[in-house]
């Protein structure tokens, strides 16, 4: 029988790993403590605050220009996080989630780097997320994909079944193609704030239907192998004149590093910081 297994931010990093190998997806809880969750928040809220629910990317990717099975309705969602948000920039880096890409990821690549990243913040009444691949970006992989990507989802709130927290499908990361799951498949990672939810690129998932009278927030973080084509433009969302003043290995991760022959260019006269 599948579940999402729970840990604690304590437990060894081969449990952690494990249960991404089996089950597709985990929870770790007490990640990271409430006066982090709460800087975090405070320093994404100029940027949400001003924000209308149904004005954000669900309207730029509908074709209709409204909302979308992939970006429903009722939801505030905003990227280039690494560049707005200091305390985002110690997730991107957590221990938990690099130990869990050193052993899934490291294996298909040199390095691996920073895929996307995004505060989501749904509000009552939004709708089910279609179902959906991380690795779908990537068709050309015959399904079960290769491990080219590792997803997370960091809690700033509580996630609960009935204000929308993730809902996962595990085990479906090693389906066939064609496969559909059934609604008895589909479970709700739900977590308290300060926890943080780990799955595969090919687990099917997708954000919950926000029943209650409450916003959900959480942040998303993903990380694909060094040789892909990154799903958020890093290079335009933390430009060159961000990246300079952040951590090297942080720098490392947003992409600014080559990949075997990937990657060069002339930085003559540009270097700066550190």
């Amino acid at each position: 029988m599948h579940t999402i297994p729970r840990l604690r931010s304590d437990a060894p990093l081969a449990d952690v790993v494990a249960n991404l190998e089996t089950q597709g997806c985990v929870v770790v809880t007490e990640a990271v403590d409430k006066a982090t969750s709460d800087k975090l928040a405070d320093e994404l809220d100029p940027y949400l605050s001003t924000m209308d629910a149904g004005d954000s990317l669900n309207r730029k990717y509908a074709a209709d220009g409204g909302p979308s099975d992939f970006y429903p309705g009722n939801t505030k969602r905003i990227t280039a996080l690494i560049a707005r948000s200091e305390t985002f920039r110690s997730l991107a880096t957590h221990p938990v989630t690099l130990g869990a890409c050193d052993s899934i990821l490291r294996p298909n690549c040199a390095s691996y780097q920073i895929h996307a990243t995004a505060a989501l913040v749904v509000g009552p009444g939004a709708r089910f997320q279609v179902l959906h691949h991380e690795d779908d970006a990537f068709p050309f992989f015959k399904i079960p994909r290769p491990n080219l990507v590792v997803a997370s989802m960091w809690a700033i709130t509580d996630f609960t079944e009935a204000n929308g927290a993730t809902r996962l499908v595990p085990g479906s990361h090693r389906w066939a193609a064609g496969r559909v799951a059934g609604e008895e498949e589909m479970l709700s990672a739900e977590m308290p704030a300060g926890s943080v939810l780990l799955w595969m690129g090919g687990t099917l998932h997708g954000a919950g239907a926000n029943r209650s009278d409450q916003w959900r927030f959480g942040v998303f973080l993903s990380y694909s192998l060094g040789w892909l084509r990154q799903e958020e433009n890093q290079y335009l969302d933390t430009p060159p004149d961000v990246a300079r003043a952040l951590p090297n290995d942080l720098r490392d991760l947003v992409g600014y590093r080559m990949h075997a022959a990937l990657g060069y260019a002339d930085v003559r006269g540009q270097r700066t910081g550190n």
